[in-house]
């Protein structure tokens, strides 16, 4: 009798809609089975990660992903420094009106929570959490989801919820300060239901797992279907740029989405990470900011040859005077240094995707944490130390090695390069997001006489060195021969450049101007005009930077780890 009556109960709580539209599905205690032969450990996985411990089927029927670590970590941290920036603002606000400051609560949505473990984890390391809804339409998921709410001791503070995201955040009538979104592949089809919930001045947190759709060159369809623009497509010297054309046209969707409920969005940290795009954006309702989103967005023009960029802006503001924009830079439908076509790439957000402070505030915290809870913290250090020392007023990067390689030149390094652009009076700055690639403020045809420069600076030394050889040897052999004639004729020749090449066609155009004496840098002196060996402010802070201690990559957890395949 007792156990049918407790079942009916269960029932009628499982069955209960509340009003909006989903199940608050009720926590029941885990059932730990005493039968020898069937224990709750022969049943579970123990997963331990940050001050949460969870339980998962042997099966792994409920997603759960180890690589997410660092994702997880560094959410975490953000989450805190936003709680701690909020409390200043407020308590900057209240000492103005001579006002004790307010305790606030923190309230938090995890739309999309699969085993729970992310809810889990804000549960036990973020103070001053009020409440966390740790939301998922699975069943099995949300079952998870309450077994490891009463395993960590959170009941009250996290709630499940069984319902669909979208319908869930659209219908709510609670307001969130956080809401997190991290779906297997895109994030789009939540964007504006998010938007929806999330309160006044909240945070954003996005991921986008599907980097080959934003990043990569086989679904230009489905990129602009799902973010409302294209990346450069797939010509090599754009391909690693694709990488932050991804977060932008992220964050393009973000803002034109929030900007029809009269809401701006502020990019506080933009993350390529791994195989996925992390964003945090704060959104608040502005519609004076809103007026800004044409001129925060841009079409851009890259030169699928020599990796030039023509940006051009969709709005302009001058003042507080919005005009349609004009167009700028070259209007040819081929490039003027290599005559290669131009792809364009956007619309896309053309603003800062990061706040200073925000960064800042992260990195206090990372320091101090415990480094047994936060497993990635070396990673979080260094990722947000090169992504905290970004030129913020410049889009897009380039490889280094990529320019070398048109010229068919030994690569330059980033020591001798930052010499390079500092000597002629330029910035630049390293990236997160790849290895060997700079942003630069430098002027594009500045930047290819620097390599144009620097290959022959290398055939200089080539030819010294065959000197001495052959002073030491008395005899070359045929091919040195002539490669050291050809060297004498023109010295920035290479065997290995094909006259029709992009690089060749860079090189005719410096002759070009050499010849009618508009190429200020080449016609200085016979030593050429680049200097790559003084140092100056700007390599002195890039030689800084690459001395600090930092993990790219995490390491691996598990065998073969990736993306994994989406849950059934």
């Amino acid at each position: 009798m007792y156990r049918r009556l407790r079942s009916l109960i269960k029932n009628l709580a499982m069955a209960t809609s509340n009003k909006e539209g989903s199940k608050v599905v009720q926590q029941t205690p885990v059932q730990t089975v005493t039968n020898a032969n069937h224990t709750e450990s022969s049943t579970f996985n123990y997963t331990s990660e940050g001050k949460a411990t969870i339980l998962t089927p042997k099966k792994d029927e409920v997603f759960y992903n180890p690589i997410q670590q660092f994702n997880r970590d560094i959410s975490t941290l953000s989450i805190i420094a936003y709680d701690q920036l909020r409390a200043e603002q407020e308590e900057l606000k209240n000492k103005n009106k001579n006002k004790k400051r307010k305790l606030l609560g923190l309230t938090i949505l995890e739309a999309l929570s699969a085993s729970g473990l992310r809810s889990c984890r804000y549960g036990l390391e973020i103070p001053h959490v009020y409440k966390i809804v740790a939301n998922d339409l699975s069943p099995d998921a949300v079952t998870s989801i309450n077994r490891n709410i009463e395993h960590n001791k959170l009941t009250g503070k996290v709630i499940a919820n069984q319902g669909d995201a979208i319908k869930f955040m659209a219908s709510t009538t609670n307001k969130f300060n956080i809401v997190d979104l991290d779906p297997y592949g895109t994030a789009s089809p939540f964007i504006d239901s998010a938007i929806q919930c999330i309160e006044e001045d909240g945070m954003l947190l996005v991921t986008c797992t599907d980097a080959a759709v934003l990043a990569g060159s086989g679904y230009p369809e489905k990129c602009f279907a799902l973010y409302g623009g294209n990346n450069f497509g797939n010509s090599y010297i754009n391909s690693e740029t694709n990488h932050e054309v991804g977060i932008r046209l992220m964050l393009q969707s973000i803002a034109s989405t929030a900007a029809k409920y009269k809401k701006s969005i502020e990019p506080m940290l933009s993350l390529s990470i791994d195989y996925y795009f992390r964003v945090w954006v704060k959104v608040k309702t502005s519609p004076i900011r809103v007026k800004n989103v044409a001129s925060e967005t841009m079409l851009t023009f890259g030169c699928n040859g020599c990796g030039h960029k023509v940006v051009q802006p969709l709005g302009i503001r001058n003042d507080n005077k919005y005009v349609y924009p004009k167009l700028v830079g070259q209007a040819n439908s081929h490039c003027q240094f290599c005559g290669s076509t131009y792809t364009v790439a956007g619309p896309m957000y053309a603003g800062p995707l990061h706040n200073q402070n925000f960064i800042n505030k992260i990195l206090n915290i990372n320091h101090k944490c415990d480094k047994q809870v936060y497993k990635t913290s070396e990673r979080i250090k260094g990722m947000l130390t090169l992504a905290q020392a970004e030129l913020d007023t410049v889009p897009f990067f380039y490889n280094l090695n990529h320019l070398s390689s048109m010229f068919k030149s030994p690569p330059i390094s980033i020591d001798e390069y930052s010499k390079a652009v500092g000597n002629l009076g330029y910035k630049l700055s390293l990236t997160h997001a790849k290895k060997n690639c700079i942003k630069s403020d430098i002027p594009w045809d500045k930047n290819l006489e620097i390599i144009r420069q620097w290959t022959i600076k290398q055939n200089k030394a080539y030819i010294e060195e065959m000197k001495l050889k052959l002073a030491s040897e008395g005899v070359l052999n045929e091919k040195i021969t002539d490669k050291l004639v050809r060297l004498e004729q023109d010295v920035t020749y290479s065997p290995n450049l094909n006259e029709k090449s992009v690089g060749a066609h860079i090189l005719n155009y410096f002759k070009k101007k050499e010849n009618e004496g508009t190429n200020e840098a080449a016609t200085n002196d016979d030593d050429g005009a680049i200097d790559f060996d003084t140092s100056n402010d700007e390599s002195d802070k890039i030689s800084q930077l690459r001395k600090v201690k930092m993990v790219r990559f995490q390491e691996n957890p598990t065998k073969n780890w990736g993306p994994m395949a989406r849950p059934k």
